[in-house]
């Protein structure tokens, strides 16, 4: 379990005209089921098929089709919830909720609004400043996607791709517990890290399978607290919701312009409308969408179609029995068994197959130094080049070898970069090829000793500034490592230069 202590981060002022003011803001984040078929069909969630090839006709809304619920989707909302330490609602129901779009071919969309698969659960958010925040999950329910509408293809036509109808999307909503720009995106981000450890969704936001709708208000400081104390949403002000929103600068964007905007209007003794917003990146505004007034009316019902869904608790505790190491505590373990930094912990967890990557080169190895050359050696690369860890031409086995190599003192760290290097373009066992290139690290004393001579009788004058100024004897290191082509022990040239040199 994690055993780490944070403080409780600052909330975000904003210096109006007349009053400091402070963020409140919840999110409603739309998760892409990871799922081979849709919610109440088995046509493929398959990403970039071709147009209107993967719908089934109970998502073309045919007449006389039924919808027919998937398990492993339900399975994979369950999984979610017990990864956000939820509770887990044995009985939930599927409600209909009806509007017009062109894309909804049923005219409703199937969702869960009364009775959710999931209840109340929490997300620790770290800042990486020593705090994070507690942010509690309200709920998360099921429901269908709809399709998609393409405007830009034709002058005078919008098309309409039902690809993604029916795909089960998991809607998680928070409660307003999140003060700033910076805590929603890293929420998200938190979301996206523990969905992805467990397998329910990808989080891809550029597929628009990880999207949010993001509430924003504004209030006075010290009126957050009453609302804590009291519950009394009256304490806080009025929200405007910001809609689909899928990138995380994006987010943290539109949450600055809303909120600097809902200060202009209280300051200038206006009243701000409760509504719908879209932002608008390149004028760096939002924009109403539609008004609390002008808001759908979705008649919500039970869906007739659809019995209410019960599940078993041996069943959900089956699922919680085969959960993976979730992304807090691998990241306690390392730190305990492996001595690594709060900040080296989080880099190498950040994704799941980061931490099986560094789990197989520091099994059985000194874990800070393996840790160190995972970041900054094999990440600085792949970052430089623009790769992900999966593409990494270089192996744990093989990087493993590079660091057995470095602590049986066969090469010295600089020689251990050339090798990367090596490795990194040519690959090969790294063990071969420095037997191979004569690479290893001259560990000879007396061959070490018989350099570090030479180059004392042919620098008589910098043999008396160094015994004046002792720090000048690293002149000596370097011509030995100079004169060795950096296969020289440095710990063995720095103790010999020393006792030569008396300094």
């Amino acid at each position: 379990m994690l055993d780490l202590t944070y403080e409780m981060p600052k909330p975000k002022t904003i210096a109006g005209a007349k009053h400091d003011w402070e963020l409140v803001i919840g999110m409603e984040v739309h998760a892409q089921v990871s799922s081979n078929a849709k919610l109440f069909s088995g046509a493929s969630t398959q990403f970039g098929a071709e147009p209107n090839s993967n719908v089934a006709f109970v998502d073309a809304a045919m007449p006389g089709m039924l919808p027919v619920i998937n398990e492993y989707c339900v399975e994979q909302a369950v999984r979610t919830g017990l990864g956000l330490k939820a509770n887990i609602n044995l009985k939930s129901a599927f409600d209909r909720k009806n509007y017009f779009y062109p894309d909804l071919p049923q005219g409703y969309q199937i969702s869960q609004l009364y009775h959710p698969i999931v209840g109340e659960g929490e997300v620790l958010v770290e800042m990486g400043d020593g705090t994070a925040r507690m942010v509690r999950i309200e709920r998360i329910h099921m429901e269908q996607d709809a399709g998609k509408s393409i405007h830009d293809m034709d002058p005078h036509m919008s098309f309409v791709d039902l690809n993604r109808t029916g795909v089960c999307l998991m809607e998680i909503v928070s409660r307003p517990d999140i003060r700033g720009p910076e805590e929603a995106a890293a929420y998200i981000a938190k979301l996206r890290q523990i969905m992805r450890y467990l397998g329910t969704c990808d989080g891809n936001m550029q597929n628009g399978n990880l999207r949010a709708d993001v509430n924003v208000s504004i209030c006075l400081p010290g009126a957050y607290e009453k609302y804590q104390e009291t519950q009394d949403f009256s304490h806080l002000g009025t929200r405007c919701e910001i809609k689909n929103m899928n990138s995380m600068r994006f987010i943290q964007q539109a949450i600055e312009v809303e909120a600097r905007r809902q200060i202009a209007i209280v300051e200038g003794g206006g009243t701000v409308e409760q509504e719908t917003r879209l932002y608008d990146p390149d004028k760096g505004e939002t924009r109403s969408m539609r008004s609390k007034e002008e808001a759908h009316d979705y008649r919500y019902f039970p869906d007739p179609d659809l019995l209410p869904l019960e599940i078993e608790q041996t069943w959900v505790d089956d699922i919680a029995a085969k959960l993976p190491e979730l992304p807090d505590d691998k990241k306690a373990r390392f730190i305990s068994e492996y001595g690594l930094t709060d900040y080296d912990a989080s880099v190498l967890t950040a994704e799941v197959e980061s931490a099986a990557y560094f789990e197989e080169v520091a099994k059985g190895r000194n874990g800070k130094l393996a840790a160190n050359w995972v970041i900054n050696e094999l990440f600085g690369r792949l970052k430089k080049e623009d790769h992900d860890i999966t593409d990494s031409p270089v192996s744990p086995a093989q990087l493993g070898g590079i660091i057995d190599l470095i602590s049986s003192d066969a090469i010295s760290g600089k020689i251990a970069k050339d090798l990367f290097e090596i490795v990194y373009t040519e690959g090969g066992d790294p063990a071969q090829i420095v037997e191979d290139r004569g690479m290893k690290q001259v560990t000879d004393t007396g061959a070490i000793e018989a350099t570090l001579d030479e180059i004392i009788a042919a620098n008589p004058a910098q043999v008396e500034k160094a015994k004046v100024n002792p720090k000048l004897a690293g002149w000596f290191v370097g011509q030995v490592m100079k004169a060795t082509g950096g296969k020289a022990n440095p710990k063995a040239v720095n103790e010999l230069v020393s006792k030569k040199l008396g300094s």
